[in-house]
């Protein structure tokens, strides 16, 4: 289980035109530090296994798990390693606004076979990470992330990169993330201690078990800080 406090004062300067991720600006900070962990804890937990397909999920919206997926993705790029940061949230997409990037076609366009994987992905500020942003909005996600198209993706994104890390739609709202998590090497939870109902946390993790998924652990989020220790793992958007 990893733990990220809550950081009182958050500057919002980014909040109209997307998100600073912290791994970049500020690399050397406690808080990109416990990234650097999770990525750690994530490589002993598959030591036997292959982990190249990673979803970041949470029960509910507004947990934090976009801004974890990416940062995850950026500490993994940091180590050298070629990563696919996948936008698959195709109901409410975020993260071309992280980046700063288009979204005029993404995951949704490739699955539809209106482009290809090479002509859709962006390039980031961060070197050996791409972004597969999410595309337009469809009528019918769940259909197109179940689909054998879906499953040719992401075999071709594991012929081009080292980790692909999908970005997944909140548990307990749509069936999107259940049809990702069976399928992938593993799965991350990211809880947000200031709003998380316990019950949908248990009942996500719940509906990731029938699904067959494996759960990889837990990421705790804006927890407020208990003590002297936990003043490593205040977060915050930057």
């Amino acid at each position: 289980m990893f733990k990220f406090g809550k950081r009182k004062n958050v500057n919002t300067q980014y909040d109209k035109t997307g998100r600073d991720l912290i791994t970049i600006h500020k690399p050397k900070s406690p808080i990109s530090e416990q990234y650097r962990t999770i990525r750690t804890n994530l490589e002993f937990t598959a030591v036997d296994d292959e982990l190249r397909t990673i979803v970041v999920t949470s029960s509910t919206s507004g947990e934090g798990k976009s801004t974890t997926a990416s940062n995850l993705a950026v500490v993994y790029a940091q180590q050298g390693k070629r990563v696919l940061l996948m936008d698959c949230d195709m109901r409410r997409p975020t993260v071309h606004f992280t980046f700063r990037l288009p979204n005029g076609i993404g995951v949704s366009s490739v699955l539809a076979k209106k482009t290809t994987l090479e002509k859709t992905v962006h390039e980031t500020k961060v070197e050996g990470l791409h972004l597969l942003s999410a595309g337009p909005i469809p009528p019918n996600p769940s259909e197109l992330l179940s689909s054998k198209m879906m499953t040719r993706l992401i075999e071709e994104a594991k012929e081009k990169y080292d980790v692909i890390i999908l970005d997944a739609p909140p548990m307990m709202q749509v069936a999107d993330t259940r049809i990702l998590a069976r399928d992938a090497d593993g799965v991350v939870l990211v809880v947000g201690c200031d709003k998380s109902d316990r019950n949908m946390v248990l009942k996500a993790k719940e509906q990731l078990v029938m699904a067959d998924a494996h759960i990889l652990g837990v990421v705790l989020n804006r927890r407020e800080p208990q003590g002297t220790d936990d003043q490593y793992y205040y977060y915050a958007y930057e």
